[in-house]
């Protein structure tokens, strides 16, 4: 299960949006139990609207910054400007870490959906996705 503030979702959907026509895209910034502590936004170093590619020196600062915290990075989030939020084949193929969180944001419809995924040896699983939201209740999403 993967769990984020209400204000984390929406930055990952603002990051996505901003980056229109191509893919928006970032990194999860948390605990290995699943709780994201940060949203890190990237630009799309690819500049298309078909693939990813976070910014080397994002995801090295990210790395870095996990380490000074005691934290990991768990996961990756990226847009699909007109297609469901559910991983492609590309997205299976370049899934660099079994224990990641990979989020899909789908900009196809409004609002947007946001879904995330476990990508083990091509396999993908959707999991749960928990939203605190703004007054500390927490609501499936």
């Amino acid at each position: 299960m993967l769990t984020l503030t209400f204000d984390q979702r929406e930055a990952m959907v603002a990051t996505c949006i901003r980056a229109l026509p191509d893919e928006g895209c970032g990194l999860l910034l948390g605990r290995a139990d699943g709780v994201v502590v940060d949203v890190v936004a990237s630009a799309n170093v690819a500049a298309s609207a078909k693939v990813y590619e976070i910014d080397p020196r994002v995801l090295l600062a990210t790395f870095r910054r996990a380490d000074d915290e005691g934290l990991e990075v768990i996961g990756v989030f990226h847009s699909h400007t007109h297609s469901p939020a559910y991983p492609s084949a590309t997205d299976i193929r370049q899934a660099p870490d079994p224990a990641w969180h990979y989020v899909l944001v789908s900009l196809a419809s409004s609002p947007a959906d946001v879904r995330s995924y476990s990508v083990v040896q091509g396999e993908v699983s959707e999991e749960d996705v928990l939203v605190e939201g703004v007054t500390g209740t927490r609501a499936d999403d």
